[in-house]
């Protein structure tokens, strides 16, 4: 099944009197349960690309699909209420809530997504925190916490509504190697248990042994 669906989407940017082209024409397709790299310099025009299938950016013009659904036109209210159900976003600052614990933070989504009993969102909240191994900072802030910790805690709030699709924006940038591949390995294992999609940008050539398929990314054109 044909998950995302992307045709011929370009994004500019105005600066000043200057035209930024962040995407030039952008064909991409994903499978449901595929785990796909988007690999590009710094500038390539990665996290464009993801922020736009994020639903957290809009297109100057293309076609975008998240399940079938044409998103290109939908209102505002619409693309917040698909985010919340179908997509999980990782970014590179971990965009954790500072004044929220561990627990708090994960359970957030929940919250607004206001679908289950609290015992259920216990339980799911619970159940991801021993997945990405964080029982025993579950009241700990983000500011007492690695990094690596904080990375942890942003793939659970990820994953807490069962989402469809998770995009990871550089997920290893700010870990050190033994960390990121720990890290690597946990959404690969994840993927293959929930059949969860996953779409990596990086250009850490480490990430790609990880991935099913990877996709270049050069000057805002896909490069194979």
């Amino acid at each position: 099944m044909k998950q995302i669906e992307i045709t011929e989407v370009t994004k500019n940017y105005q600066l000043g009197n200057a035209k930024i082209e962040a995407l030039r024409g952008i064909n991409l397709t994903v499978e449901e349960g595929e785990l796909l790299s988007i690999v590009g310099t710094s500038g390539s025009g990665k996290t464009t690309l993801l922020n736009i299938i994020g639903c957290i950016d809009t297109v100057t013009s293309g076609s975008v699909k998240i399940n079938g659904i044409e998103v290109t036109g939908l209102s505002d209210n619409e693309l917040t209420d698909l985010r919340l159900k179908k997509i999980g976003f990782i970014f590179q600052t971990f965009n954790l809530i500072p004044v929220l614990n561990v627990f708090e933070n994960i359970e957030f989504p929940l919250l607004l997504l206001n679908k289950l009993a609290k015992k259920a969102m216990n339980d799911r909240v619970y159940s991801l925190i021993e997945q990405v191994g964080l029982t025993d900072y579950v009241k700990h802030k983000p500011d007492e916490l690695s990094g690596g910790q904080r990375q942890r805690v942003a793939i659970a709030r990820s994953l807490v509504t069962n989402p469809a699709i998770v995009l990871a924006d550089e997920p290893t940038a700010n870990l050190d190697s033994e960390t990121g591949n720990s890290i690597l390995g946990l959404m690969k294992s994840i993927n293959k248990k929930e059949k969860t999609t996953f779409m990596f940008s990086t250009h850490d050539p480490e990430v790609l042994k990880y991935a099913d398929r990877t996709v270049g990314i050069k000057d805002g054109k896909i490069t194979g």
